[in-house]
């Protein structure tokens, strides 16, 4: 499609079955729109349709603009609907585009690649005029991808690639924080379940696996090589049964994400083994649906998927209009655990240390001192703070703080309540102290916490 500067009119088409009109204007000649929004590197378009005729301002490489002159970037996105993760990050990428454009995002299901391939994808791309690609792939075809010369974000299954921008997450630390969480519930014994060969799911293991045999102890493992684009939930109850009964009792399971955990907890119910009683389960992304649909309800990592589609679609929007040269990796973060049934257990079989977890689970949001705690049992403090890290791997102190900092991190995201209220309802009557302390943890404060991370 040729652009014409020209004061005369001319009537062009995007294609020759094309039933809409366009008319092109030189905008400097004809002042269509408010002078204080006319740039000389606009023209106009009248759009004529049954209705009549709307003016939209187009830039000279043909992207739709609005009369505040931002373009209307067009957007494709390739990418499993299906799941709250791709669902919230492009919440995230439409919440951006509505403070900047608007966009257009052109939602293509992953049939449409398994059915036509990538270069079906890239002949859509470069006949659509795709201004950037966010794509969920298995495989990667750099010079393929290359044609298009166009922004392109990948989610590989298989492996992060050095040559173009990643969706990845700190899939590593992930599987730390499920170890730390089960850890701190006293279990001494573990098992992971996930995907062969894929990334996210590999990552996620090795930080559970590494973190739980840093502390002298075993994890168990049973990897599933079923995994497909259209087979979620196919997979084999018998095996996974067998694996569930072999291991020591009891457990604390963690699933690569909530299809394995719901697939875990499915199979225990099919072969009556007791969750969280025998098996502990904890997945990944805090899919509502699945989670809550589960029995009983799944404690999941929540990851800041929904700012992650925000961040992306700026980086977009920048590169777009080369305010940077090039896209780094967007990386999704874990934020926090959303604790349900299906974990709602202590694993500690001293009945002094169960004591002690017991009361701090229950009045955390009171003033605990570990004195007071020690007069709770007949133990010295120095015996009860040998057997509490030997079978908590903490310290009491420790273990009453990483639990504050933990429902603090919670409120923080999903409330609106003053920092020094959430503070105060968490336990810590020194809103300054609880800063520094937040700051340790997170290397931020909690009001710099809070706006990066909270959804908006």
């Amino acid at each position: 499609m040729t652009l014409l500067n020209s004061q005369k009119t001319s009537t062009i088409y995007f294609n020759e079955t094309s039933e809409h009109r366009f008319t092109l204007f030189n905008i400097r000649s004809l002042g269509m729109i408010h002078p204080r929004h006319r740039t000389p590197n606009l023209l106009c378009y009248l759009f004529q349709n049954k209705t009549g005729f709307i003016n939209y301002p187009v830039s000279l490489h043909g992207s739709i603009c609005f009369s505040n002159t931002t373009c209307m970037f067009k957007i494709l996105v390739l990418t499993d609907f299906a799941s709250s993760y791709s669902r919230l990050m492009l919440e995230g990428m439409i919440r951006y585009s509505r403070e900047v454009g608007p966009w257009t995002f052109i939602r293509m299901p992953l049939y449409y690649m398994m059915i036509n391939g990538e270069t079906g994808v890239i002949d859509f791309a470069k006949k659509w005029h795709a201004d950037a690609i966010i794509a969920q792939l298995r495989d990667v075809n750099i010079e393929l991808l290359r044609e298009l010369n166009i922004p392109i974000i990948v989610q590989n299954y298989h492996k992060r690639n050095s040559y173009i921008s990643n969706l990845t997450g700190d899939y590593y630390g992930t599987g730390v924080i499920a170890a730390d969480f089960y850890l701190e519930k006293g279990y001494q014994h573990f098992a992971f379940y996930g995907y062969e060969n894929v990334i996210w799911s590999r990552e996620r293991g090795l930080g559970f696996k590494e973190r739980i045999e840093k502390k002298g102890l075993t994890c168990h493992l049973l990897e599933n090589n079923n995994r497909g684009d259209t087979n979620e939930w196919i997979y084999n109850t018998e095996i996974i049964a067998q694996w569930l009964q072999s291991l020591p009792k009891p457990v604390a399971l963690f699933a690569c994400d909530d299809y394995y955990a719901q697939q875990i907890a499915e199979t225990c119910n099919i072969f009556n083994i007791s969750v969280p009683d025998d098996i502990a389960i904890l997945g990944v992304d805090n899919d509502l649906l699945i989670c809550n649909l589960s029995t009983p309800p799944l404690s999941s990592i929540t990851l800041d998927v929904e700012n992650g589609g925000y961040q992306t679609a700026k980086l977009l929007d920048r590169y777009i209009k080369k305010e940077i040269g090039e896209i780094p990796d967007i990386v999704i973060n874990p934020l926090y655990i959303e604790e349900r049934a299906s974990t709602d257990k202590y694993a500690v079989t001293d009945p002094h240390i169960k004591i002690l977890m017991d009361y701090i689970y229950q009045n955390y949001n009171n003033k605990i001192s570990v004195p007071d705690l020690v007069d709770m049992v007949p133990l010295s403090r120095r015996v009860l703070e040998k057997k509490f890290k030997n079978l908590v791997g903490t310290s009491i102190y420790q273990y009453i703080l990483n639990f504050r900092i933990s429902r603090f991190t919670k409120l923080l995201l999903t409330t609106d309540l003053y920092l020094p209220d959430i503070a105060i309802q968490v336990g810590f009557d020194d809103y300054k102290n609880v800063s520094r302390i937040f700051r340790k943890y997170k290397s931020m404060s909690p009001a710099e916490y809070r706006k990066l991370h909270k959804k908006q």
